[in-house]
């Protein structure tokens, strides 16, 4: 039986039983990756997610050690301050491992409790960070924040209840679900419904389109807010302010527009370069048979090894073989390791390439692609014989100095990716290819004005590849309702699919109208904007770190090795129909096949690939000489003496809406009377609950609703002994 969760849990080859004692850091980042997988998939809240949450666990590892300096303790980021006292360290080193254990766990136990308290698999992630504090014996209900006397349990409270204050104003919007405010963006086209043919309604075929699949409501664009968000090593000089539509957008690292449609007819076919970039798309799209005799080499001896990417236009025709698939790359004669020459390893293209396009999705019920170098991370930890030295030299670290150094420097990394990368989706706006392919299929062809179905805007004639539909092909239909059409040769679609287990659709002749990314039914393609490709920065990023972190370019061994057994990986379709593995001699290897992945998967055409790679060239090294400083205790943004935060904070409630009950959470910094106070808009009281003498820390109340309050918004407030706290919303809905 196929098991989806395979390329999850098991990536490459699973070394845990090799390396059962595992850091408490890496028990929290499995359980973290764990939460992702049952959540909905956002990859801009997942790095965030990612990010944070390993920077709690630095800050509480920090907080201990002589040299290194906190991220979030005693400084000022973004808009938010820190007030950090210090805390004693003990003298004896197991004594202050077991402290900085204990801090690191509290630390991120509270901050994932609290980020996945509203996911849709709560039911299943709660438990499990529940298990895992039990499994290393602490006590789930202790919630001081007071460090004074020397806690950790209680350091690690406060760390968690700070970098939740710091989300609540580093322009995420988390407070909000992350929901962004609905005039900030609007769609220029109207959905497509993917399970019709065509795509008659579409406005502007330079933007972007939601789907709407079996004619359901269309997803919203994913974070466009993203590019406000606060970032970890993004710096002003990256950032340019963009204005659309009277809202500022904030673009780090521009690359610049993306090409649009020439629909003058001064272009033929695909001398546009818009043309041509989605016309590859639909090319490769005929890669996706195992049956079509077509083998290649897929071995670092043949594959791998770029050393440079395209800049002009000419470049990127040149980069990427249009026909044939895949890039001109060279290989690696020698594994330096080893010493030998890489084995060849000769499969279908139909299966490197759909087994590509599935291990790099990562899309629902998966870590998303941040998390997905995550695991990258962890399995070169665990390799075997793998020496921990911080960029290859020095002492080797303990496996909790590593983890927490590796997942700071990773989870900046990603997090800023997400930054860029969605500020640039939201600014440019840029179309999917399943849009540009079907919308300019309903314009006819552009390549020949002197045949039928002539349109500037058109796709190009591609022979053997992209067609026009001429009397008696068998796709003409009964009336020859379709000659004049626009045919690829392409893969088929699910609709070719009777059970994905036993069954592949193939590839052949169809009518564009008609043509899937390869891709589930159910997720076609991600709401949100194509240009830049989050798959080719967040990879790239991450490659770049996983060099410096290491200090070798290569994969230990000299190969990363992930196997896909015949007929027992792919899970769009039956496959592989052989045993394979997929192999990287280096880091950028597997970045770029990540890359690749997206353009056979039907999700991104090359414009959006290469820009993607180099702004991930940018922020991975970035990134991990940011998180250097904070190592070598030499940033230049601590703040020691800060005024202290305020003494009462409120986090919003959930469910909110709620029906029947909900969920308030808060926390105290000074030992106090507590009540909670909800009032209507006019400013009656209409419930108060006496929580009674709170010490210092974070809490949670059950609330039952009044069976007096009807439909519509109300205002709740934490009164004590110091004040109050800033109003939420409470919005209270009909059962």
């Amino acid at each position: 039986m196929k098991n989806f969760y395979f390329l999850f849990s098991l990536l490459f080859i699973s070394f845990s039983s090799i390396n059962a004692q595992q850091s408490v850091a890496r028990e929290w980042n499995e359980v973290l990756l764990d939460a992702i997988r049952v959540d909905v998939g956002r990859p801009t809240v997942h790095a965030r997610n990612l990010f944070h949450v390993s920077g709690v666990m630095y800050d509480a590892w920090a907080a201990y050690d002589e040299v290194a300096e906190p991220f979030l303790l005693g400084k000022t980021v973004g808009d938010y301050s820190c007030n950090f006292q210090g805390i004693d360290v003990p003298s004896d080193p197991a004594v202050k491992k077991a402290a900085q254990e204990e801090a690191i766990s509290y630390a991120a136990y509270r901050l994932l409790k609290h980020r996945f308290k509203s996911s849709p698999g709560a039911g299943i992630a709660l438990p499990e960070f529940d298990s895992l504090m039990v499994k290393l014996g602490y006590d789930t209900s202790f919630v001081s924040i007071d460090y004074s006397g020397g806690s950790a349990a209680a350091l690690g409270n406060y760390i968690a209840l700070s970098c939740m204050e710091f989300g609540l104003v580093d322009h995420s919007d988390e407070e909000a679900n992350y929901n962004y405010a609905d005039n900030f963006y609007n769609p220029v086209n109207p959905p497509l419904n993917p399970t019709l043919p065509g795509n008659p309604g579409i406005v502007d075929l330079n933007h972007w389109q939601s789907l709407a699949i079996n004619g359901s409501t269309s997803a919203k664009f994913l974070s466009p807010q993203w590019g406000s968000v606060t970032p970890f090593s993004l710096t002003k000089e990256d950032l340019v302010i963009r204005d659309k539509n009277g809202y500022e957008y904030d673009v780090y690292v521009d690359p610049g527009s993306p090409p649009h449609i020439d629909t003058t007819g001064t272009l033929k076919g695909l001398e546009d370069f818009y043309k041509w970039n989605f016309a590859l798309n639909a090319v490769w799209s005929g890669h996706l048979d195992p049956t079509d005799s077509v083998f290649i080499d897929i071995s670092p001896n043949a594959v791998g090894h770029l050393t440079s990417l395209p800049t002009t236009e000419d470049e990127f025709r040149n980069f990427y073989n249009f026909i044939e698939g895949g890039v001109i790359d060279t290989g690696y004669a020698i594994n330096p390791v080893t010493g030998q020459a890489y084995e060849p390893q000769i499969v279908p293209l139909g299966d490197f390439a759909r087994v590509l396009a599935e291990f790099w999705a990562d899309g629902p019920k998966s870590e998303t692609p941040p998390g997905h170098w995550f695991t990258i991370l962890n399995y070169v930890s665990d390799y075997p014989g793998f020496e921990k030295r911080y960029e290859g030299e020095g002492p080797i670290l303990d496996d909790l100095e590593w983890d927490v150094k590796a997942y700071l420097s990773m989870g900046g990394a990603v997090h800023d990716v997400a930054v860029a990368v969605w500020g640039i989706k939201s600014y440019y706006d840029y179309v999917r290819p399943i849009s540009a392919i079907r919308g300019m299929a309903e314009l006819g062809q552009s390549s020949d004005s002197t045949k039928i179905s002539y349109h500037p805007g058109g796709l190009p004639l591609i022979d053997g590849h992209i067609a026009l539909v001429e009397a008696g092909d068998e796709l003409a239909g009964a009336q020859n309702e379709n000659v004049g059409k626009i045919k690829l040769y392409a893969w088929r679609g699910p609709s070719y699919i009777t059970d994905p287990a036993t069954s592949f659709a193939g590839v052949g002749w169809i009518l564009a109208d008609n043509w899937w990314p390869y891709q589930r039914p159910s997720f076609i393609t991600p709401p949100f904007a194509g240009y830049v490709s989050g798959h080719s920065t967040f990879s790239r990023a991450a490659a770049e770190v996983m060099t410096l972190l290491t200090g070798d370019p290569y994969f230990p061994g000299g190969m990363g090795v992930f196997d896909a057994p015949k007929n027992n990986y792919l899970v769009f379709e039956q496959g592989p129909s052989v045993d394979m593995e997929l192999q990287w001699a280096t880091y950028r290897d597997a970045s770029d096949q990540a890359s690749l992945s997206r353009l056979w998967g039907g999700i991104h055409p090359p414009i959006d690939d290469i820009p993607g790679r180099k702004i991930g060239q940018k922020i991975g090294p970035q990134a991990f000489n940011k998180a250097k400083e904070y190592f070598l205790g030499s940033i230049t943004t601590a703040n020691k003496n800060l005024t202290p935060n305020t003494d009462i904070t409120v986090m919003q409630n959930f469910p909110n809406p709620a029906t029947e009950y909900t969920e308030f959470e808060y926390s105290v910094r000074k030992a106090s009377r507590v009540n909670i106070s909800i009032y209507d808009l006019n400013g009656r009281l209409i419930e108060r609950l006496d929580e009674g003498v709170k010490n210092p820390g974070v809490y949670r109340k059950y609330w039952n609703r009044n069976p007096s309050m009807t439909e519509g918004m109300y205002i709740y407030m934490l009164e004590t002994d110091q004040g109050f706290s800033l109003p939420r919303k409470l919005i209270i809905a009909g059962n």
